[in-house]
Parts: structure tokens; sequence; C-alpha cells
């Protein structure tokens, strides 16, 4: 009993079970993404990279009652990342959602970026972080599409840096 609960304050402490998506953590394996998602499909990553080796994906999933597409991105059978995303209509659906999982973010605010010439660019950004992990949701102002992503250590840095 002592070993259980040691690994499961281990898993929470390292963040890896912090942010999932229909029931998959960050740290599940692939049989655990294909029970949750029976449609996705997993293959080999198309590039080569220390982030992820594997990647699967469904793009008929239900994401806090939006309507949603979804990558899971693998490494060593576990579960480094995941990336939902939704139509920008859906926002506040999905924010509810987000809130009553995941709990108050830790930042929440609209960048603005300056254009020269024309309009500037409006972002909606929440953001979490417990231990390693760390979720950001953006919503461009006037797109027509929004994301949340979860990952945890440097995925989000090593994922597409050329190798």
């Amino acid at each position: 009993m002592y070993r259980i609960l040691g690994l499961s304050l281990a898993l929470w402490a390292s963040g890896a079970a912090a942010f999932d998506a229909g029931g998959v953590a960050l740290g599940a394996g692939e049989a655990d993404v294909k029970r949750a998602y029976p449609a996705a499909y997993c293959k080999p990553l198309e590039w080569k990279s220390d982030a992820a080796d594997r990647r699967c994906d469904d793009s008929r999933i239900s994401f806090g009652g939006a309507k949603a597409r979804i990558t899971f991105y693998l490494k060593g059978g576990s579960v480094e990342a995941f990336s939902v995303r939704f139509d920008a209509k859906d926002l506040e659906l999905v924010k509810k959602h987000l809130g009553a999982s995941w709990g108050s973010p830790l930042a929440e605010r609209t960048e603005v970026i300056a254009r020269s010439g024309v309009e500037d660019r409006r972002i909606f950004k929440m953001r979490w972080q417990k231990g390693v992990a760390q979720a950001v949701l953006t919503a461009p102002e006037k797109g027509k599409r929004a994301e949340v992503e979860a990952w945890r250590g440097n995925f989000d840095v090593e994922i597409y840096r050329v190798r």
C-alpha cells in the first residue's frame, strides 16, 4: 500500500497527472489514449524530435461540450503533451470546463500585438502550471480556431527544434 501511495505522490509532484483530456493525463500510455479515444490514429512522428516519437490524432471528439480535434504526443510510450483545437465560438464553454477540471488559471489576459499599417492583433490567453506541467489556452480575438495545449518539461521548446 505504501508503494502505491508513494508512486501516486511522485506522479502528483512531477505534474504528470496535472492536466488531462478526456481522462488521458500527461504521463499516460498509448493504450490509455486508445481506450479513451478508440478512433485515434497513432503513428510515428513525421520528423525527428527529442520531445516525442509518436503521435495519436482524433478529429471528432467532445472537449468540455465543444466539438474538437486532439493530438497526443508520446515519447517512449508516455504522453508528453496534447493539443486540442476547437471553434473559437465555443471559447466560453471550454473556459468553464477547464476551470472546473484544472482550477483557476495562474494568468488570464489578452495580449496585444502591434502591427504596422494594419489593425493590432489581440489574443486571449489563459495559463496553468502544476509542477513541471504547463497548459495554455489561446484564442485570437478575431480568429476562428482556439487551442488548448498541455505539456510537461521542455516539450514546447523541443518539439519543432531542427535536428
